[in-house]
C-alpha cells in the first residue's frame, strides 16, 4: 500500500470509495512480492501494480466492483494451460489478491497510518482476509511498537495477532498468518495479513567522490534514506550530491560511532566505503566491522589495497570472523568502469546477498527466479483459482 498511499489518502478525504488490490501470497516465479498494492480510484484512475502488468486488468475489473459493491474478495491468480496468454501470469507464478472497499467507514484510521508512514514512523496494518464470518473479512488492526488501534472482530485476536506482529513490525516483513476463528494461535479459519511499514533501510556512503554521487543517485532510486559522509568539507556539498537526505562533514568513523551508539544502524542498513584511504578507511571499517549486524559492508579499492586493508585492519585487532563480513573489492563483476556503471555492480552485489540470489545470469540457471518462493499448492484443490 505503500507506493500507492498519497493517493489513497486524498480520495479517502473527499469521501470516495477506491478497491484497493493487495498481493497477499505468492508461489513459483510471481512477479511481485507479498504487499505490492494496485489501487482503483473512484474516478477510474489506477495506481500501483500487483504484477507488474500480466493480470492487472482482471484486477481492474474486480476493484472497480469491490468499490462499487463494498464486499472484499480474496482471488487466485494463476496460469491456464490452455490459455496462458489470454489473462493471466505468463511467468507460471501464482499469487492470491485480496480486494477491498477502502472509505472513511471502511478504514477509519488510514490517516494516522498516512501520518506514520510520512514521518518515517514504524506502523504496520494487519487486515483479515479470509474468515468464516464475513462480517470480519476486511477489519484492520494498525499496529505500532507501543500498542494497537482498531479491531479485527474480538479482544483475543487483537492480542494475538498484535502480540505476534510485533516481531515482524520490527523487520519490516510482509505476511498472512493463520489463527483459529477467534485468534487461537493453534487452528484454522482466521487469516490475517500483516503489512509492515518500516522506515526505509539506510544507505551510508562514505567517501564524497564521483562514484559516490552515483550510487547515492542509485540508492534514493532503490528507495533507501542516503546519507554521504566525508571529512573534506569542499567535496561534501549538497550541489554536488542533489536529493540525498543527508550530506555530513565528519570524521567517516566518528560519524558511525555516533549513529551506532544512537541505535540508528539496524540490520537493513548498507555501507558502502568509496573512500580508499587508509587514513579514512581503517578506523572507519574497525567501527563497522566491530558494530551491530547489517546487511552489507563494501568496500573499494583494487586487489592489492584490499590486501593491505585486510592487514592494517587485524593490526588493530579485528578478527577474520569480522573480516570475513567485508565485500572488498565493492560490486560484482560486470566490467564496470565508469561512475554509473559501478554503481549498479555495488548496487548489484547488494540486492544479491539480500534476496540470496547467485549474481549469476538467469539463462545459464534453472533454479526458481525469485529466492523467496513459497511451494506451489495444488491448483487443482483450490477452489478460489482462476485460471485466466
Amino acid at each position: 500500500m505503500r507506493e500507492v498511499l498519497d493517493t489513497l489518502l486524498s480520495g479517502w478525504k473527499n469521501g470516495n470509495t477506491a478497491g484497493l488490490a493487495t498481493v497477499v501470497r505468492t508461489f513459483q516465479s510471481a512477479p511481485r512480492p507479498a504487499g505490492a498494492s494496485m489501487l482503483v480510484s473512484a474516478d477510474g484512475t489506477v495506481a500501483g501494480s500487483v504484477s507488474g502488468g500480466c493480470v492487472e486488468g482482471a484486477v481492474y475489473e474486480l476493484a472497480t466492483q469491490v468499490a462499487e459493491d463494498g464486499v472484499p474478495v480474496l482471488v487466485r491468480y494463476g496460469i491456464s494451460d490452455d490459455d496462458a496468454y489470454a489473462v493471466g501470469l505468463t511467468c507460471g507464478g501464482i499469487l492470491d489478491v485480496f480486494v477491498e472497499p477502502i472509505s472513511r467507514d471502511t478504514f477509519s484510521l488510514l490517516e494516522g497510518v498516512h501520518n506514520d508512514v510520512a514521518a518515517g514512523r514504524t506502523v504496520g496494518v494487519a487486515t483479515v482476509i479470509e474468515h468464516p464470518d464475513a462480517a470480519w473479512i476486511g477489519r484492520h488492526l494498525v499496529v505500532r511498537p507501543d500498542g494497537c488501534e482498531g479491531s479485527l472482530g474480538s479482544e483475543r485476536a487483537n492480542r494475538a495477532i498484535g502480540d505476534d506482529t510485533q516481531g515482524l513490525l520490527a523487520a519490516g516483513r510482509n505476511t498472512t498468518l493463520t489463527y483459529g476463528p477467534d485468534g487461537e494461535r493453534r487452528g484454522e479459519g482466521l487469516e490475517v495479513f500483516f503489512a509492515s511499514y518500516a522506515p526505509r533501510p539506510r544507505l551510508l556512503v562514505f567517501g564524497a567522490i564521483d562514484f559516490a554521487t552515483a550510487l547515492a543517485r542509485l540508492g534514493t532510486f532503490l528507495g533507501y534514506r542516503v546519507t554521504v559522509c566525508d571529512a573534506r568539507g569542499v567535496f561534501a556539498t549538497h550541489a554536488r550530491f542533489p536529493g540525498v537526505d543527508e550530506v555530513i562533514v565528519s570524521w567517516p568513523d566518528r560519524y558511525l560511532r555516533e549513529q551506532i551508539a544512537g541505535g540508528l544502524i539496524d540490520p537493513r542498513t548498507v555501507i558502502c566505503v568509496l573512500t580508499h584511504d587508509p587514513k579514512f578507511d581503517v578506523p572507519l571499517l574497525e567501527t563497522a566491522l566491530h558494530g551491530p549486524p547489517v546487511a552489507y559492508i563494501g568496500a573499494m579499492g583494487s586487489r592489492r589495497t584490499h590486501l593491505d586493508r585486510l592487514e592494517r585492519l587485524r593490526q588493530v585487532g579485528v578478527t577474520d570472523t569480522e573480516l570475513a563480513r567485508l565485500r572488498s573489492p565493492i560490486g560484482l563483476d560486470l566490467g564496470s568502469r565508469t561512475p554509473e556503471e559501478t554503481a549498479v555492480s555495488i548496487a548489484a552485489e547488494i540486492i544479491s546477498l539480500q534476496w540470496g540470489g547467485s549474481g549469476e545470469p538467469l539463462h545459464t540457471l534453472f533454479d526458481a527466479i525469485h529466492h523467496d518462493d513459497l511451494v506451489a499448492p495444488n491448483p487443482s484443490s483450490d477452489p478460489r483459482l482462476i485460471d485466466v
